[in-house]
């Protein structure tokens, strides 16, 4: 296993998803989502959406499989036997919609040890079918001990 350190900065392959109208439903529906610009078509064309709009959590959707193979790589080492889930950040900018295809990237952004923990943080950008970025997360692991 390569030294955790060498990975940062270390990018991965990107990953696509075709934001579907039944996917936004079903995620709106599943959080408790009452706006109807997340539920009903003609409710979004009415406010100005050009589709169903995805709530903004939705970045969990399409960004998350971006972020599996960064966990998974053997040049970042971590040990989920002590891993924890220490945080997301999301920083939106355009929104997305029923037919957007979203495009995530994700990198290492730092690996770092404090006390007896190893703080794994990594960066996911998605961006639409326009190429305009949409959101851009921050994801913060942490393993606990030696």
């Amino acid at each position: 296993m390569a030294e955790t350190g060498s990975a940062i900065g270390k990018s991965y392959d990107p990953f696509e998803y075709e934001v579907g109208r039944e996917k936004i439903r079903e995620y709106a529906n599943a959080i408790g989502e009452t706006n109807p610009v997340h539920l009903d078509p003609r409710a979004a064309r009415a406010a100005g959406h050009r589709a169903l709009v995805a709530p903004p959590m939705f970045a969990v959707v399409y960004c998350a499989p971006a972020i599996l193979p960064a966990l998974f790589d053997p040049d970042v080492g971590m040990n989920f036997a002590r891993m924890v889930h220490g945080g997301q950040e999301f920083e939106w900018s355009e929104l997305v919609a029923a037919g957007d295809v979203i495009t995530t990237t994700a990198s290492v952004k730092d690996i770092s040890q404090r006390e007896a923990m190893t703080f794994y943080v990594f960066e996911s950008v998605s961006t639409n079918q326009e190429r305009r970025e949409v959101v851009r997360g921050i994801w913060t692991n942490i393993v606990r001990g030696g």
